[in-house]
């Protein structure tokens, strides 16, 4: 397994992301961003490329299209031992992402505010948040997701001592993911079903 090259990091709870990113960037990692979070990393110091400078692609639609991007899944999906998905990524100038750092929109704590409307609901729902932790956790046999702050020591850990983290720890954080997403699609399907289209002036 080759040592860890770059890391796309988005969070919406930003809580431990500055030790983090910095260690990483210590390592030699590349630090991929958007937005806030790209932000506070440039606040605190540390080295980040937005995602619209690495895929030549500008954030658009009120943020709705950020990361996706063939060359963010793409470098996500590939397999590193596959070798027509490397012609194919030299083809094509993906390069690889190895660590994607990401939580979602608090959906669940916007629909707890009990004057939520369907629209700020709806623009609550993640979508590329649960698209790139969903391809990064298919492709754990060489990609490190994260979706716990908690976790970022066990991660820096073992690629402090190996340049990358280990299949194991690379598979249980991929549980982690689909534990994590399949319960927040719930949340979701079921505060939508519970909106009255009779009533509901959204209709």
């Amino acid at each position: 397994m080759k040592k860890v090259e770059r890391a796309l990091i988005s969070l919406t709870d930003k809580s431990g992301i500055e030790s983090f990113a910095q260690a990483l960037s210590d390592l030699g990692v590349e630090i991929l961003s958007t937005g806030g979070t790209a932000k506070k990393m440039r606040d605190n110091g540390i080295p980040v490329k937005d995602v619209s400078e690495f895929t030549g692609f500008p954030e658009m639609l009120d943020g709705r299209v950020k990361t996706l991007h063939p060359l963010v899944h793409g470098g996500i999906l590939n397999q590193r031992e596959n070798q027509d998905h490397q012609q194919q990524c030299v083809e094509h100038g993906i390069k690889p992402i190895d660590i994607v750092a990401v939580n979602l929109y608090a959906f669940e704590k916007t629909v707890a505010d009990p004057n939520c409307s369907l629209p700020d609901a709806i623009e609550n729902i993640d979508i590329g948040g649960p698209t790139l932790l969903r391809a990064s956790a298919k492709n754990f046999q060489d990609v490190t997701v994260i979706v716990d702050p908690e976790d970022y020591g066990k991660v820096l850990s073992e690629i402090r001592e190996t340049g990358n983290t280990t299949l194991k720890t690379r598979f249980r954080l991929a549980v982690k993911v689909f534990q994590m997403t399949s319960g927040y699609d719930t949340t979701i399907a079921k505060w939508l079903s519970q909106v009255d289209v009779e009533t509901n002036p959204y209709f």
